[in-house]
């Protein structure tokens, strides 16, 4: 005898809950919004006043803010500008954040920083803090468990201590050696729980700290562009026509006796837009130009293969010289409305070439 099992349709609704055809919200506690007709926040009004009011509010913690930079202020930079060392941030949940993005700040600005997660420091990361540093900690309330753990052993170390809390009487404004008040009246969220305007005063904080640690070290664009060797300013800042001009067989180049018909060879070997015309040391006298050769076919008197190519040349070109900066030939194309260098030495010999597809190339245009 044979038996037939069948199978209950709706059988296991539990695992037709998480079947991927029958997906379920992620957090069970959350309530399906109200359409947009009967949702009074999703009115355009409602929606302008509630930003408006965010940004009103957070503007106003910055604007208190400037009364901070004081003694503690002058405090905490010395102590960051005598660091023999680096200044080691730490900070968790939202001060985390903001104290990773302080440590960057302070990084590509000259400050030598990294980010500690205190947590973390508990466990081990502890050993990357020494005695040449300054740990920067941040906390608004200023009584973070993971913060209060660690703190005393950093300071059993001698590792000078500057602490940001918006509770100049918490323990950690206590514990420190100095601390920068970064209190708000009030968040911007309407329950005032969530960081907000706290969290962007500390932000600024940090902000006002690199920016005057860069100003008291003298630090300038090219430091800043050595740091960031990939980004847009690091390129504008450290390619060099050296690094980008053709050089050698690759640089068009006519004696100024060849003849128009040389001179458009030379061009469509190199594929520059134009060539140099020298004399036998290799002297620039001019360059001859795509407008150039259009110019002398639409002129009805000129022999394209006995002509020399001096008579009809641009004499005087604008020139640079291969330890100028990529950014300044573009600038000088720019200028002049022209589309190709020739690279010069000292002597005004001829040693390069570039044009501005090299520079779009090198991605400083």
């Amino acid at each position: 005898m044979v038996l037939k099992i069948r199978r209950r349709r709706n059988s296991r609704p539990a695992d037709r809950a998480l079947s991927p055809l029958n997906p379920t919200p992620m957090n069970a506690q959350l309530n399906p919004a109200q359409l947009s007709s009967t949702n009074p926040m999703l009115v355009e009004a409602a929606i302008r006043e509630s930003a408006r009011t965010v940004i009103v509010t957070e503007a106003r913690a910055i604007e208190a803010l400037q009364q901070r930079v004081n003694g503690s202020f002058l405090s905490a930079c010395q102590l960051m500008f005598q660091c023999q060392g680096r200044v080691v941030v730490t900070g968790i949940g939202k001060s985390g954040h903001i104290a990773r993005k302080i440590a960057a700040t302070l990084a590509s600005t000259g400050t030598p920083a990294f980010f500690v997660h205190p947590a973390e420091a508990s466990h081990g990361d502890l050993g990357m803090i020494t005695q040449k540093d300054v740990v920067l900690s941040l906390s608004n309330s200023g009584e973070t468990d993971e913060l209060l753990t660690i703190l005393p052993l950093i300071k059993r170390q001698n590792v000078p201590l500057i602490a940001m809390t918006g509770n100049e009487f918490s323990s950690l404004a206590k514990l420190a050696d100095v601390h920068l008040d970064v209190s708000v009246s009030e968040e911007a969220c309407p329950l005032g729980l969530a960081p907000t305007a706290s969290t962007t005063a500390a932000l600024v904080m940090g902000d006002a700290l690199a920016i005057a640690l860069l100003e008291a070290r003298g630090f300038t664009s090219e430091d800043f562009a050595r740091s960031h060797p990939a980004g847009t300013l690091g390129r504008r800042l450290l390619v060099r026509i050296s690094d980008i001009m053709h050089s050698g067989k690759q640089v068009p180049k006519v004696d100024q006796h060849a003849s128009l018909t040389a001179a458009l060879v030379e061009m469509t070997r190199t594929g520059l837009g134009m060539t140099t015309v020298t004399n036998a040391a290799g002297e620039l006298l001019g360059v001859f130009t795509d407008g150039d050769l259009r110019r002398a076919v639409d002129d009805a008197d000129i022999d394209l293969r006995d002509t020399p190519v001096r008579s009809l040349m641009t004499s005087d070109p604008k020139t640079i010289t291969a330890d100028k900066l990529a950014v300044e030939a573009a600038q000088v194309m720019e200028a002049f409305k022209i589309h190709a260098l020739p690279v010069v030495d000292e002597e005004n010999r001829v040693v390069g070439a570039l044009n501005i597809h090299d520079l779009l190339r090198a991605r400083v245009v």
